[in-house]
């Protein structure tokens, strides 16, 4: 063997050892996990640092424990009172446990997706289109809860759903605006209402106090000529009680004799 020969055979040799090195030695972020294999067979789960494996004999499968965000596309919905709308919504969601995450299903993004839009459907179409859009804090909550129930088995928790959007028809707006306008007339109309027979009631107490007590009505009745002076007018009406003639003696007999 010349030098050549042997040049080629040791630089060889560190390159096999290097890449064998760099095969064994991996190193584990603080938010991942290593799902180690070995001969196929599930070794264990390690992690964060330093991680060595056998090249070859062994093999591993990162993991990411950081919340994930998945955005749900648009369904096509029909509400409990047939209407059709469309939603999408967004799902936050994090692997809790690397080993079933890897092992239990193929792809947990794809498996979560899927499940999520299927999920969407069917809460929603349990609802009418004013629970849609009054109530979604309880409609995340109901899709939420089914989800994390379904997605345990994969080693997945879902942190949050939330309802993005909920499209409706151009046609649907102008009833729903037109309901909402009629709703307003209606409030509008029994309020009005309850102040006519607020007042109606008032007046009803004021007139049986005034009746029981001569003396307040010709009270109110100076007041009322007071407030009526007070408007400059050139001339006033103002009735006279007939039973003021009585503390007038001679009054109405000296206009009768003229």
């Amino acid at each position: 063997m010349n030098f050549f020969d042997g040049y080629v055979f040791y630089a060889v040799l560190l390159v096999l050892v290097l890449a064998f090195l760099a095969s064994a030695i991996n190193i584990l972020r603080e938010y991942e996990r290593g799902v180690v294999f070995t001969l196929g067979r599930f070794t264990a789960t390690k992690g964060p640092g330093l991680v060595l494996i056998v090249p070859f004999v062994q093999q591993m499968v990162r993991a990411d424990l950081r919340t994930l965000v998945l955005d749900v596309p648009g369904q096509d919905v029909i509400s409990r009172d047939n209407v059709s709308v469309r939603v999408n919504a967004v799902l936050y969601f994090r692997v809790i446990d690397a080993e079933k995450a890897t092992i239990q299903v193929e792809d947990f993004m794809m498996a979560t997706s899927q499940l999520a839009q299927t999920t969407l459907r069917s809460v929603l179409g349990k609802h009418d289109l004013d629970e849609m859009l009054a109530e979604r804090d309880k409609l995340n909550n109901d899709i939420q809860e089914i989800l994390d129930v379904q997605t345990d088995a994969w080693g997945i928790k879902v942190a949050n759903v939330e309802i993005k959007h909920v499209d409706i028809d151009e046609s649907m707006v102008r009833a729903i605006a037109r309901q909402a306008e009629a709703e307003r007339e209606r409030r509008a109309k029994i309020i009005n209402a309850e102040g006519e027979q607020q007042a109606a009631q008032k007046l009803l107490e004021a007139a049986e106090i005034l009746s029981g007590r001569p003396e307040a009505m010709q009270l109110r009745y100076l007041s009322t000529l007071n407030v009526v002076a007070g408007e400059k007018n050139s001339t006033i009406i103002f009735p006279f009680p007939m039973e003021l003639a009585s503390l007038v003696p001679g009054l109405f007999n000296d206009r009768n004799k003229d």
